[in-house]
């Protein structure tokens, strides 16, 4: 039996539309998230504790009660104020969770996603995207844009999240996740099925997966499975609870890559994120990689 959990709203509007997604809106159906990901930003973060109520750790998945008249409702009213705009659709917590086959859930929402024909972007790590192509091909020929994004041939974005494409290192950070290479070929069967796909690499791992080396492999890899486009970011570490994530990956270098904490202490020092200079650095890494497979570094 999956745990419910009673919340107001399911839909939750943005001020700005963010640049790198395209969301106006993000939603996620569940709290919680399967994969377990130790470095997960809703891990001690101030965007985890807004999209967890109840306390609902990262391992936990909870379903939100009355998820489909809720989301019906606020996109009711949406319509009615002529906002529209693209929904990103598990920003916070995978959309498609292993109690997902069962449920539903995120099917029946995209059911009225395509009934109001709000356009979406699907950020998952998960195979069970597949069985929703039928839906997200009619949302993809329907979906009404939002007026300054209207020359665009596409109502749907599928992206898939990745870390690193070393399958050991990736079973030791996304113990629930599919493996690397079975994302990549989920992503391309969804840019067969004539979907615009692209690869989130975020995070970026510092010493694990950001050489050049790794870079153009994740590039290489992502342009021959049908990728569009590469999201690059550095990786973030929040908290100090036993459950957030900089304790727990703190744990996992202690535990793999001992001689890495004391780089690691120097690069984020006291903060949650790695110096400017490195993030500049590894942006610079990142475009010029991407230039060279003619691949974006952003949907548009």
């Amino acid at each position: 039996m999956v745990r419910e959990i009673k919340v107001k709203s399911l839909l939750n509007k943005h001020k700005k539309r963010d640049s790198c997604f395209l969301d106006d809106y993000t939603l996620n159906p569940y709290a919680g998230c399967s994969m377990g990901c130790i470095y997960c930003y809703t891990r001690g973060s101030k965007y985890g504790a807004r999209q967890t109520p109840e306390n609902v750790t990262n391992m936990d998945v909870a379903l939100k009660a009355d998820a489909a008249s809720i989301l019906k409702r606020q996109l009711k009213n949406r319509l009615r104020r002529g906002e529209r705009g693209f929904i990103v659709l598990g920003s916070a917590a995978e959309a498609y969770p292993n109690v997902e086959n069962d449920l539903k859930v995120t099917r029946e929402i995209l059911g009225l996603i395509k009934r109001f024909k709000f356009p979406v972007h699907v950020c998952t790590r998960s195979k069970l995207v597949l069985r929703d192509l039928d839906l997200l091909r009619a949302v993809n020929e329907t979906a009404v844009l939002p007026d300054d994004l209207d020359y665009l041939e596409h109502g749907v974005f599928i992206s898939f999240s990745f870390s690193t494409l070393d399958e050991g290192l990736a079973r030791l950070l996304e113990p629930g996740a599919p493996s690397p290479q079975e994302r990549l070929e989920t992503m391309k069967k969804c840019s067969v099925a004539g979907f615009k796909v692209g690869v989130i690499n975020m995070p970026v791992l510092p010493f694990l997966s950001d050489s050049d080396e790794s870079l153009e492999a994740m590039v290489k890899s992502a342009k021959e499975h049908g990728a569009s486009y590469v999201m690059f970011a550095a990786l973030t570490l929040f908290g100090n609870g036993p459950e957030d994530c900089r304790t727990l990956y703190y744990k996992f270098l202690e535990d793999n890559y001992p001689e890495l904490i004391p780089e690691y202490q120097k690069l984020f020092r006291n903060s949650s994120y790695p110096s400017n200079t490195y993030q500049k650095d590894l942006s610079r890494r990142a475009k010029k990689v991407s230039d060279k497979y003619n691949i974006k570094t952003r949907i548009l």
